[in-house]
């Protein structure tokens, strides 16, 4: 009911609605009840009295049926000079006998309160008249009917109850609700909660990502908004990538997903700032060579990157620009090849990614979803370790098992999913619309630098006491300084809040010495 209260809900409000909308819609109905008494001509003795009464309960029922009947109906028509037949009379008349009674109720219903009361009373007399001629034995009756309390006009209909119909429609608004979330919850494929993936896929959800609203404007979230829960996700996300193994040659890992727009690039810049905040040199590479956005997201040029790089045309320092977060770099992806998958395939990228991970801590790859492209497994092999990206709510079952089957056909390495915006509380198939070239149309995701002057500042309580700035971080030594060519780009300022005390990567302290000799 958590996950599906939005559909539960809109059930609920439709069943009622519905209910509401006839119970107003109905013709109002009044009813006239007429009760009479049945008694019978007996004699003054016990058994002669006793007698009577036995032989009224037993025409009582009788006389009930007799009510409804063209004999008694046929002369209330024409006294009332009704236009309708006295089968469509026999409709709007019922008859009952309250128990252990001799009382016989005649209620007539009709949509004018006068006319109610006029047929039930008229009903009464008729069938006073009809029953007198019908029991007569010689010239006296021996049974005998008397009206003890002749219908009157009634004020309110009778129909429809409101308050019964209102709690009607309140009860099956409940049950439209709790089923549709049932129903909902059998029949929907789609992945939304960590339990989905480990027990569909037996691989474990090494983090959840809670959704934001500003995702789209802050893709470097855990620098913008280092104390939220998006970035505390991301750095549990690290806690957890320090005990899969990725040390010595192994320090690397490849970050995709199923379907565009899920969120792997963002995740790729969140995971490589607090990598990088631990006390780690870590360098983020834009390997999606069909739709690259590293570059555009962080503002950072785009035009020479990592395809400068595998042919020929730049070295790794000359490219490789850095961020204000001191230890990381971002290699873009450069121009758009019409080899992809070769390039990334070929002997030129191993190296690249063998003098990366010897000259850095830690690498992080972005590259293009799994599905209908093949640069994620052709680069798994040349990381330590591949992690699939799924956007809860969005990329379907079906659809991440094919993604995963994909690695495992090739016996990549899969740490883990990362199942990215989970919402808090918490369709047709999807089209996979990866393009192939490069797309001029500006994309919608802003700089962190534009959406860092966006963002309005909190409320500030004048009872806490002021902190201090904390004094600007020293910017890492520039390439030319150490004798291995000037580093082209230039510095995106992201304001860093972090006080969390740095835990160093695995394989850390012998990249810092390495550095440190550089």
């Amino acid at each position: 009911m958590r996950d599906r209260w939005i559909s539960a809900l809109v059930a609920a409000v439709v069943v009622l609605g519905a209910v509401v909308g006839f119970t107003f819609l109905q013709t109002p109905e009044y009813q006239a009840t007429n009760r009479v008494f049945v008694q019978t001509q007996a004699g003054s003795s016990v058994a002669d009295l006793s007698s009577g009464v036995n032989f009224a309960r037993q025409q009582i029922t009788s006389y009930a049926d007799v009510a409804t009947t063209p004999l008694v109906l046929d002369p209330v028509i024409e006294q009332l000079g009704l236009d309708m037949t006295a089968q469509e009379l026999a409709l709007h008349i019922s008859t009952t006998v309250p128990p252990e009674t001799l009382i016989l109720e005649i209620t007539a219903a009709s949509e004018d309160p006068a006319e109610a009361a006029a047929i039930a009373n008229a009903t009464s007399e008729s069938l006073r008249a009809q029953v007198t001629e019908l029991e007569k034995a010689g010239e006296e009756a021996t049974v005998e009917l008397t009206v003890i309390s002749p219908a009157t006009e009634p004020t309110s209909p009778a129909s429809p109850s409101i308050p019964r119909n209102l709690a009607i429609g309140v009860v099956l608004a409940l049950l439209a609700g709790v089923t549709v979330a049932i129903l909902r919850d059998l029949l929907d494929n789609s992945v939304r909660r960590p339990e989905d993936i480990e027990r569909a896929f037996e691989k474990p959800v090494i983090a959840a990502i809670p959704a934001s609203k500003d995702a789209k404007h802050l893709p470097l979230i855990s620098a913008q908004h280092p104390q939220s829960l998006q970035a505390e996700a991301y750095r549990s996300l690290r806690t957890n990538l320090q005990f899969m193994g990725l040390t010595g040659e192994n320090r690397s890992v490849l970050v995709t997903s199923s379907l565009p727009g899920e969120g792997k690039s963002s995740s790729a810049i969140n995971l490589a700032h607090v990598i990088a905040q631990a006390g780690n040199h870590v360098l983020l590479i834009d390997a999606d060579l069909r739709r690259p956005s590293v570059a555009e997201y962080l503002g950072l040029e785009g035009e020479a990157g990592l395809t400068s790089v595998l042919i020929g045309d730049a070295d790794l320092e000359d490219v490789a620009q850095p961020m204000e977060t001191e230890g990381l770099d971002v290699l873009a992806s450069g121009p758009i090849p019409p080899n992809p998958s070769e390039l990334l395939g070929s002997t030129g990228m191993q190296e690249l990614l063998a003098h990366a991970m010897a000259t850095y801590d830690f690498v992080v790859v972005d590259t293009a979803p799994l599905l209908a492209v093949t640069d994620a497994v052709v680069l798994s092999h040349s990381v330590g370790g591949t992690v699939v990206v799924a956007q809860s709510e969005r990329v379907r079952r079906p659809q991440l098992q094919q993604s995963l089957e994909r690695l495992d056909a090739v016996e990549a390495r899969t740490l883990g999913v990362v199942l990215n915006r989970v919402h808090g509380g918490a369709r047709g198939a999807y089209t996979y619309n990866y393009s192939y070239t490069s797309d001029e149309t500006p994309s919608t995701p802003r700089a962190v630098a534009k959406a860092a002057a966006d963002v309005e500042p909190g409320p500030i309580d004048d009872d806490v006491p002021a902190v201090a700035a904390p004094a600007p971080k020293k910017p890492l030594p520039s390439r030319h300084e150490q004798g291995a060519g000037k580093r082209r780009g230039r510095r995106v300022a992201v304001p860093i809040d972090d006080s969390a005390t740095p835990k160093p990567w695995p394989g850390a302290a012998a990249g810092n010495e390495r550095a440190g000799q550089r």
